[in-house]
């Protein structure tokens, strides 16, 4: 290839990555009258997948529970994606022929699949405060079922 050639191919790439390098920041638009109030974050400790199906309804809460308070069994029949904003809590869960016990706090978020049935405990010294998605509830319906105790996890 001749020199004049390879110089010219050479200052065309330059001259592409000098203009995308100084257009890539400046085609971002900033909001407007907009104002992002962020509720809670947290860290996701479980593997769970939740996929959000046409038709169904996505619901939100804030839910605060009392030191000793419980939550009831229960299950959710689109799951749950759950922000621990404050305080500590423990989730009691029938696994096979055992009671499985795992302890969340503040900063911490999870999963609970659709259909997991358990029972919450605020096992802390302040109220607890989640918030709450509830993905795929049946359209108009509930994002929780009230569950009879499966009688796995004794004292619950």
């Amino acid at each position: 290839m001749k020199r004049s050639v390879r110089w010219a191919l050479v200052s065309v790439g330059l001259a592409g990555a000098v203009t995308a390098a100084t257009a890539g920041p400046s085609a971002a638009t900033p909001p407007s009258g907009l104002t992002n109030f962020p509720l809670a974050s947290g860290t996701n400790t479980s593997h769970a997948k939740i996929r959000l199906k046409v038709g169904t309804d996505v619901a939100m809460a804030k839910i605060t529970v009392d030191p000793g308070g419980v939550s009831g069994w229960h299950s959710h029949p689109g799951g749950a994606i759950i922000v621990v904003a404050v305080g500590t809590l423990t989730v009691y869960s029938p696994v096979r022929r055992h009671c499985e016990v795992t302890t969340y706090s503040a900063g911490e978020a999870f999963i609970e699949r659709p259909g997991e049935v358990d029972n919450v405990r605020n096992t802390g010294t302040v109220p607890y405060v989640l918030y709450v998605t509830f993905p795929n509830v049946p359209a108009g319906g509930s994002p929780r079922t009230d569950e009879p105790n499966p009688g796995r996890c004794p004292g619950v």
